[in-house]
């Protein structure tokens, strides 16, 4: 099988992070999406994130209903920080029956030089890179393992979600209801 590897913090997962999954599963070549919450990301070292099985419990909530969707605390089982080189290898390992694709945004892949161990996660690797406001790219220039994914530009972020929850507001559409309810219940009484 194609798997799509969404890693990240999900600090909260969202509506765009569940879209642009769906898509990749309904007009990509991609089996399955395999939603990998990141305990410690090396380049959000500074953030505040909710705790590891919180946001993990969020992403198993929102992704629930559809099958193609998988929620994973794989990274929880590596060392920290998490480098995605690390977790492919592992993944690979593990699963050697899928090939795996993974999923970022055309925001990191303008700073994927920066990533440990850029080169090797390159060559050995299959990359989707999704559409971000403010960060375009040239398709031609991509190299050969790497391909941009022509998905909607979702214009949300969880720095938004949270800045937003902090200040009241009710966003409730902008979040899965069980994820809603379940920050709405337990944080932000």
């Amino acid at each position: 099988m194609h798997i799509g590897i969404f890693s990240g913090s999900f600090n909260p997962i969202h509506i765009a992070h569940l879209a642009l999954a769906n898509y990749l599963c309904e007009f990509e070549e991609i089996d399955e999406v395999w939603f990998l919450v990141t305990p410690r990301n090396p380049f959000k070292l500074g953030q505040d994130l909710l705790p590891d099985t919180l946001r993990l419990e969020l992403v198993r909530l929102a992704i629930a209903d559809y099958p193609r969707f998988r929620a994973s605390d794989f990274e929880f089982h590596l060392p920290i920080p998490s480098y995605t080189i690390h977790t492919l290898d592992k993944l690979k390992e593990t699963y050697p029956m899928h090939t795996f694709h993974l999923i970022i945004g055309a925001d990191n892949w303008l700073s994927f030089p920066r990533w440990y161990q850029s080169e090797r996660l390159l060559a050995e690797n299959f990359l989707l890179v999704y559409p971000r406001p403010g960060y375009p790219l040239n398709e031609e220039e991509l190299p050969s393992h790497v391909r941009l994914v022509h998905s909607p530009i979702f214009e949300i972020s969880s720095t938004f979600i949270r800045q937003a929850l902090a200040e009241g507001k009710d966003i409730r559409y902008f979040l899965h209801p069980r994820v809603y309810k379940k920050i709405m219940t337990h944080y932000f009484r």
